[in-house]
C-alpha cells in the first residue's frame, strides 16, 4: 500500500550515518543515476494492476533517493503527472517525496503543489548538530541551504505541502535543544529515527552487553518537554505510535508495534526490493527472490523474507514473545535485529532502550488517564 520510488540513486550530501551509502550493502553503485521515464511507467502499472487485484481503496507513492530532487523539474513533473495518470483509474494516489532539501526552490515548489506532493525534509536539529554529520562531499555543513529551502516551503502560499521533519538521533546533540530547533518550524510531524545498527554493527554510543540507556535517555527528555507543553506544538510519530499502542491502536510506523508492513521500494532500474533500511545489515539484505510470471507485487506477497515482517508475534524471538510490553515494542525496527550469527530472530539492539522509554511514556499516561478517572 505504501511504495518508494527511487528516482535517483545518488545524494549531493555525504552523510556520514547514511545507510544507503555508508553501510553494509553497496548496490547502488550499480544503479542509473535516474529513473527512467519508462522503468516509472512500468512500475506504476505494476502497482496500478496490484491495487486492482486487491482493491485497493489508495495508495501511497513517495518520490525518494538519493536526493529525489537530483531528478530535476522536467523529470518530476512527469513522474507526478504519469503517476496519477496512470493509477487513479484504479485507486487514489497520493503523491510524497523525502528531501534533503538543498534543492528546494520555487519551481520545484511550483510543481509539487500543482501536483499535490507533500513533501517532509531531514534536518537534524540545530545548526551544530545538524552539521556534525549532515555534510556535503567538501566537508561543508548543510544546515544555511536545508533552512533556505525550507524558508520557500514554510512560505504562506506553501505551507500546505509540508509533511514534517525527520530527524536521526544523535545523543551528543542537548535532546531539548533539538527538538526546540525543529519545533521552531511548526511541522505538522517531527520523526525521530535510531541510529540504524544491529547486533553485529552496533549503532554510535551503544555497546553490547552495557546495561546503559543512552537513546532512552535522550528520547524522554524530548517526550517530557513535548508532552508537558503548555500547548500542542506538533506531533512526533515514535511518542504517538506508543502512546496509541498503549491504549489498543495501531502504529503508523515500522519502529514499533506488530502490525504487518505493506511497503516496497522500487529501485532506479525498476527491481522491487524489500524496505531499504534493511541494507543497513548486510549486502542483498533488501533482495527479493521471486521467480515465475505474473506481477512482481504479488509474487512477493508470498516470498519468504516479506512473509517474515507480515506474522507479527511468530517472528520474533523468544525473549521478545516473553516480554510484557511486546505488543507496544513489537521487537522494535526489523533492519536492528540482525546478527551475522542467526540472522533476524533476535531482540533489537536497543531492546533497554525501547523497554526503558516505554514504561516511562506508560507511567506518564496512566497516572494522566487515572487523574481523569477520578475527577
Amino acid at each position: 500500500m505504501e511504495f518508494v520510488v527511487k528516482i535517483h540513486s545518488r545524494c549531493n550530501l555525504a552523510c556520514d550515518y547514511c545507510y544507503i551509502y555508508e553501510m553494509a550493502d553497496q548496490s547502488w553503485r550499480e544503479q542509473p543515476r535516474t529513473m527512467s521515464r519508462q522503468v516509472f511507467a512500468d512500475a506504476c502499472r505494476m502497482i496500478g494492476e496490484h491495487a486492482r487485484r486487491f482493491a485497493l481503496p489508495a495508495v501511497d507513492l513517495v518520490f525518494h533517493g538519493g536526493e529525489p530532487l537530483l531528478a530535476g523539474h522536467r523529470n518530476l513533473e512527469y513522474f507526478a503527472r504519469q503517476a496519477r495518470e496512470l493509477l487513479e483509474p484504479n485507486t487514489e494516489v497520493r503523491l510524497g517525496m523525502q528531501t534533503n532539501g538543498t534543492l528546494l526552490d520555487a519551481e520545484f515548489l511550483r510543481i509539487c503543489d500543482e501536483s499535490g506532493i507533500q513533501i517532509g525534509v531531514s534536518i537534524d536539529g540545530s545548526e551544530d548538530g545538524h552539521d556534525r554529520h549532515r555534510r556535503d562531499r567538501r566537508g561543508a555543513g548543510s544546515y544555511a541551504r536545508v533552512t533556505a529551502g525550507l524558508g520557500q516551503l514554510l512560505a504562506a502560499d506553501r505551507r500546505h505541502l509540508f509533511s514534517g521533519l525527520l530527524c536521526t538521533i544523535e545523543v551528543a546533540n542537548d535532546p531539548v535543544e533539538t527538538y526546540e530547533a525543529l519545533a521552531k518550524f511548526r511541522p505538522p510531524a517531527i520523526d525521530f529515527l535510531l541510529p540504524h545498527g544491529n547486533w553485529t554493527t552496533p549503532p554510535p554510543a551503544l555497546t553490547v552487553g552495557d546495561p546503559a540507556t543512552p537513546y532512552a535517555d535522550w528520547l524522554i527528555a524530548v517526550f517530557d518537554r513535548w508532552y508537558h507543553a503548555p500547548t500542542f506544538e506538533t506531533h512526533v510519530r515514535l511518542f504517538d505510535d506508543i502512546i496509541d499502542l498503549l491504549l489498543g491502536g495501531q502504529p503508523t510506523s515500522e519502529a514499533v508495534g506488530l502490525a504487518p508492513i505493506r511497503l516496497a521500494v522500487i529501485e532506479t532500474d525498476g527491481t522491487l526490493e524489500q524496505v531499504d533500511e534493511l541494507k543497513s545489515t548486510f549486502a542483498g539484505a533488501t533482495r527479493l527472490l521471486l521467480e515465475g510470471e505474473g506481477n512482481p507485487l504479488d509474487q512477493a506477497l508470498r516470498e519468504p523474507s516479506m512473509v517474515a515482517r507480515q506474522i507479527g508475534v511468530a517472528a520474533l524471538s523468544d525473549t521478545c514473545r516473553a516480554c510484557p510490553v511486546r505488543a507496544v515494542c513489537g521487537g522494535g525496527h526489523y533492519a536492528h535485529r540482525y546478527r551475522a550469527d542467526n540472522g533476524f530472530r533476535n531482540p533489537s539492539v536497543y531492546c533497554s532502550d525501547l523497554q526503558k522509554l516505554i514504561y516511562h511514556i506508560e507511567s506518564r499516561i496512566r497516572a494522566d488517564v487515572d487523574t481523569a478517572i477520578s475527577t
